[in-house]
């Protein structure tokens, strides 16, 4: 098979794009600039579709997001899904029939209700992860444990050191680990990025803004209830905290707990943080602080913030984040998004559009999703898709694949997965404790804080492990 980076040589487009980066380039410090030649949409997608034939996938947590991924990833590449996992028997059944639906081969893959199982048939290689946040670790790991490249939704976990043995494992085996931060491969956003920010038309940015104004944290006041016989509850739990069952825990509404994931800035903070984190080639946060509580919508069975306010400071330029799950955006357009404030104009961004306004005159840009429908007719009626997601998803999977061809980064590699979702750990730690954080990658600690140290992990239920276990010093 010809490498992907000579097959690119043969063209002509030119942007940056770490996806393309060599294996060997590890040596390159977090955040420094990386330019080589990046394809256009069709070679990366024959690349990439030349990369996935015949690769055997499995994946791990069948629910809404799972289906979303494992789907589009089928779209792009002539896979053959072979094993699908999940705790609750009746979406297993479904997502089972659904693959078979949609695979070329129309062959039903196996079921499993234990990754464990799932990945000792040692047979994959590519292994899609989209469990509840508390459940992404443990599965990645052993899937790079056991050969396999690895799509992992994010956040990569729910704390720090969780992070740090996830990047560790996947550069030891040598594995290829794609995050689900996705705004890296959103087309709009890609453009948006050549057209303002590489051209220059912002100048210097000093200051960057990121929200969400959803009403998306949960008003239920249910009662406990029982356990339903279709979903194993123990497992499904895992290392978390073995609470009363609740309805809205499974599915998806697992998001109203912190003993489950890391409330909103954990699931709506980390994409727009890595979307700012992408588009201006920033590292770690120099220090990360964080205010906020249930301010309006108590006595709900949600132990999230209902408001927060977090601020990650970086070298020259500081990057703030706020969300309210009740009242009015502070802008209709943009009510999940980010803002970018240069001394030559202002950056508007979010998953359906972009604008860019100057300062002092000149032309305003614009741009915005567009849904592939006549390529991709099977969006329109599958359920539950975002389907202005769904471009995003397909390119993040082409580049994935590409990835995996010669070995190299891709866009939202681990590493950058993982500072972006640690950022937004220490937001939600620093807002509990009451101070600022600065934490050190190095020796993996906030120096000078053995409090917040002590709380980079979780403590796991017996009899699972925290994979802070399989940590060795940085050399």
């Amino acid at each position: 098979m010809l490498p992907r980076r000579e097959f690119l040589k043969t063209t002509s487009a030119s942007v940056s794009l770490p996806t393309l980066l060599p294996a060997a380039a590890a040596s390159v410090p977090t955040g420094s600039q990386r330019t080589t030649a990046q394809p256009s949409a069709q070679d990366l997608a024959e690349v990439a579709r030349a990369a996935g034939r015949g690769k055997r996938v499995g994946l791990i947590g069948c629910g809404w997001y799972g289906k979303c991924d494992l789907l589009r990833l089928i779209q792009v590449a002539d896979v053959q899904v072979v094993s699908l996992c999940d705790v609750d028997r009746r979406m297993l059944g479904g997502a089972i029939d659904l693959v078979a639906q949609r695979q070329l081969n129309r062959q039903k893959p196996r079921g499993f209700a234990d990754y464990r199982q799932m990945l000792a048939e040692r047979d994959l290689d590519l292994v899609l992860i989209a469990t509840p946040d508390h459940w992404h670790a443990l599965p990645m790991i052993e899937a790079c444990q056991a050969g396999a490249d690895v799509y992992v939704q994010k956040p990569v976990g729910v704390d720090v050191l969780e992070g740090e043995a996830m990047v560790q494992v996947a550069r030891q085996t040598g594995r290829v680990v794609q995050v689900g931060t996705q705004r890296r491969s959103t087309p709009h956003l890609i453009d948006a990025k050549q057209q303002v920010i590489d051209a220059g038309l912002l100048g210097k940015v000093g200051h960057a803004e990121v929200y969400c104004y959803y009403h998306m944290r949960s008003r239920d006041v249910a009662p406990p209830t029982d356990v339903p016989d279709h979903l194993d509850f123990d497992l499904w739990t895992g290392p978390a905290p073995l609470l009363p069952y609740r309805s809205l825990m499974h599915p998806r509404s697992w998001r109203a707990f912190m003993e489950f994931g890391n409330g909103i800035v954990g699931d709506m903070c980390v994409h727009m943080l890595d979307t700012v984190r992408w588009l201006l080639d920033l590292g770690w946060p120099q220090q990360v602080q964080s205010l906020g509580g249930v301010h309006v919508e108590k006595g709900m069975n949600a132990n999230i913030t209902d408001c927060q306010t977090a601020s990650f400071q970086f070298p020259d330029l500081s990057v703030v984040w706020q969300h309210r799950s009740w009242g009015a955006p502070v802008d209709a357009r943009y009510p999940w998004g980010a803002t970018l404030y240069g001394d030559k104009g202002t950056l508007k961004v979010s998953v359906h559009r972009w604008d860019f306004e100057p300062y002092g005159g000149g032309q305003p840009l614009s741009g915005q999703v567009q849904l592939e429908m006549d390529q991709y007719p099977e969006d329109e009626h599958e359920p539950d898709l975002e389907r202005h997601v769904a471009p995003a998803i397909r390119r993040h999977m082409l580049d994935f694949l590409a990835a995996t061809n010669d070995r190299s980064r891709p866009v939202a590699d681990i590493l950058q997965g993982h500072i972006s979702s640690a950022a937004c750990v220490l937001a939600n730690l620093s807002q509990e404790l009451g101070r600022s954080l600065v934490y050190d990658p190095t020796t993996r600690t906030i120096p000078g804080d053995v409090e917040a140290t002590a709380r980079l992990a979780r403590s796991y239920r017996a009899p699972w492990l925290h994979p802070q276990t399989l940590l060795v010093p940085h050399p």
